[in-house]
């Protein structure tokens, strides 16, 4: 057995396991996949991104070691940039709006974090975990990028730093085709990834489109707030992914569809592969879940990939 230098190092690549239970459930014919890409400390795929993208930081000079570290983000980001930082001697200060969700804000001061507040967003439910479209980031970014300037800190900006998808085009793309790679071909004809910071999507993407282009790539988003399409954008119930804009590292010109799903049929999805397949996927995980399955269903797809970023709390 292998000893780490550190957890950062256990983490990829993730495994991919075959939904078998699911599909039999869903009455479907073909090949559903899943790679489970959750399995750092905040269970989604945040930690290893954070890590990642703090050492490419370092690796081209733009942040010094022992540098204090500032972004604008009070999600599951927050927590695995904070773990990230202060392991690697790095102060975290984040930027978030008064109104965060308390439980949460007090867990980041406990591990170490400092937090600067914005004015609360009207129309945000941050306490029921619905996400809205008046809760914006731009004002915490004005506010983080001008911190970062006055005082010398570093400021990440993860949903425009290209450093997202670099991570992704170097580790993520690279493992996901050496594991679906088959003497030259791929065992899958989709993949489907829900778009958050679009860093995975368009570093797998990339990556995938570089060696084939026999493999469709698919982005999620939610119905209820399809920026994605140009479509409408509100409130929905899909941590993690759909944040009511077009993120700066989103590559369009990597995705072959684009499919939405409900909070409803994320949820229902969640649930049923943990019963099915003994899986803890999330709602984002679900609703990547939900969309490869309705490829298979419709005929489009004899094999498809779901990219689960993040996992559920089952205790």
């Amino acid at each position: 057995m292998p000893i780490y230098p550190n957890i950062y190092q256990t983490l990829l690549p993730g495994p991919i396991v075959e939904l078998r239970g699911y599909l039999a459930a869903c009455g479907l014919r073909g090949r559903l996949y899943a790679y489970l890409n959750y399995n750092g400390p905040t269970g989604t795929a945040r930690d290893e991104l954070a890590e990642g993208m703090l050492a490419l930081a370092l690796e081209r000079g733009a942040l010094t070691p022992g540098q204090t570290i500032v972004e604008a983000v009070s999600g599951p980001f927050a927590t695995a940039l904070t773990l990230a930082g202060l392991t690697a001697g790095h102060p975290v200060t984040l930027v978030m709006p008064e109104d965060a969700p308390a439980m949460r804000q007090e867990s980041l001061l406990r591990l170490g974090a400092q937090i600067i507040h914005t004015p609360a967003q009207a129309g945000a439910c941050t306490s029921c975990g619905i996400i809205s479209r008046a809760f914006s980031t731009s004002s915490r970014a004005t506010l983080a990028k001008a911190t970062a300037a006055e005082k010398g800190w570093y400021y990440m900006d993860w949903l425009n730093n290209d450093d997202n998808p670099t991570y992704h085009r170097r580790v993520t793309g690279p493992a996901l085709v050496r594991s679906i790679a088959r003497e030259g071909s791929s065992i899958v004809d989709s993949i489907v990834i829900g778009v958050g910071s679009g860093g995975t999507i368009t570093g797998v993407g990339e990556t995938v489109k570089a060696w084939t282009n026999d493999v469709r790539i698919v982005a999620v988003e939610p119905y209820e707030s399809q920026a994605l399409s140009s479509g409408l954008t509100g409130s929905h119930g899909i941590p993690d992914i759909g944040f009511g804009l077009v993120p700066g590292n989103y590559n369009s010109y990597v995705v072959d569809n684009i499919a939405a799903v409900t909070t409803a049929d994320a949820v229902r999805a969640a649930q049923r592969v943990l019963r099915t397949d003994a899986i803890p996927a999330s709602p984002s995980a679900g609703a990547a879940l939900h969309a490869a399955a309705q490829l298979i269903a419709n005929g489009k797809s004899r094999s498809a990939l779901a990219v689960f970023s993040a996992r559920q709390n089952i205790l």
